[in-house]
């Protein structure tokens, strides 16, 4: 397969570059694999979907302020640190994103506050850096004071405090991601109250999005690809209510990947593990049954695994739907139901 076959024609104007006012106002569009049909709906109809036996699959990981800005030693403008993910314990050492990268090269030093400073060491072979971040006091607070948060880069403007309560799920309680399970989004505490009404359950699993999420697939034959490992666990809790369920439901691709890689390890149980699962159209689902995601950037691996989960066919016929009847896409978009 080639990248072009998952490619479709988006107006920049249908991009979300804000949230809207209340989250779970948004779109939903319902797509039913067996009929090959859809509907248009509103998020707030989704609790009228569900019954007894169902389990809504929701990622807990919760965003941190991972963009930084400081001054390298000689070079008059400000430059950007990006931390994708720790790589020890303590959290020393981190794998990033720098800007400009032509001059933050190894053994480059970057004051970000006089409380928190980056050296870089190594450039990995897709342009990441290895840094060493040296701070004083809790490093949590200092990323929480003068971090920015991740919006994605077709955001085309800079974060506000806003962003920092709205880019966030109601169910962020495990710190690590650099991107938001964006189908989690959507969601409220009434909403959620309405579903558990209908009969329904939440499992919470976690998996912290990392760099892949940012990094476009680069090889033009789909799968010769490779996506980044990331950290993903699920609780006792969650794995018996996910063993429980008649109808497993993931909210968001995130979810999805958490489900379908303890599936192939074992079975859906109580674990963490990482996980570089690149699900495309050919791939065998063994433990998700129906998909809540939001719609997702042309040629990326996001699409693909909805591709793979409704048909490639109907995904692309659903999204020039959502095109023409001018649906938000993106992060701050709306959403659609795969059954």
């Amino acid at each position: 397969m080639k990248l072009s076959d998952f490619d479709y024609e988006l107006p920049g104007d249908l991009v979300a570059q804000e949230p809207l006012p209340e989250r779970d106002a948004s779109r939903m569009l319902v797509v039913e694999r067996a009929s090959g049909t859809w509907k248009d709906l509103m998020f707030r109809d989704l609790p009228a979907l569900l019954g007894s036996g169902d389990c809504l699959i929701v990622n807990n990981s919760k965003v941190f302020p991972a963009r930084l800005f400081g001054r390298k030693e000689g070079y008059a403008r400000e430059v950007e640190i990006f931390l994708a993910r720790p790589l020890d314990v303590e959290r020393r050492y981190w794998s990033a994103l720098v800007r400009p990268g032509r001059h933050l090269h190894s053994g480059v030093h970057v004051e970000i506050t006089p409380r928190l400073s980056a050296q870089i060491l190594e450039t990995g072979v897709r342009g990441e850096r290895r840094i060493r971040l040296e701070w004083k006091g809790d490093l949590d607070e200092e990323l929480l004071r003068v971090g920015h948060v991740p919006l994605p880069p077709y955001i085309h403007r800079l974060d506000t405090p806003d962003d920092r309560e709205r880019y966030q799920t109601v169910f962020a309680e495990n710190q690590g991601s650099v991107a938001v399970p964006t189908a989690g989004l959507h969601f409220t505490p009434h909403v959620i109250e309405a579903c558990e009404a209908a009969g329904a359950e939440f499992a919470r699993v976690t998996l912290h999005v990392g760099l892949g999420t940012f990094q476009p697939l680069t090889n033009d034959t789909v799968e010769e690809n490779q996506l980044h490992s990331e950290t993903w666990a699920i609780s006792e809790a969650a794995a018996g209510a996910i063993e429980r369920a008649k109808r497993r439901i993931a909210v968001g691709t995130t979810s999805v990947r958490t489900l379908e890689t303890a599936a192939r390890e074992g079975g859906v149980s109580a674990r963490t593990g990482e996980t570089n699962l690149f699900i495309y159209p050919g791939f065998k689902f063994l433990a998700t049954d129906a998909l809540l995601t939001n719609f997702h950037l042309p040629k990326s691996s996001l699409l693909m695994l909805a591709c793979s989960f409704a048909g490639r066919e109907l995904m692309l016929e659903a999204y020039r739907h959502a095109t023409k009847e001018k649906y938000r896409f993106f992060s701050y978009g709306d959403c659609m139901l795969i059954v």
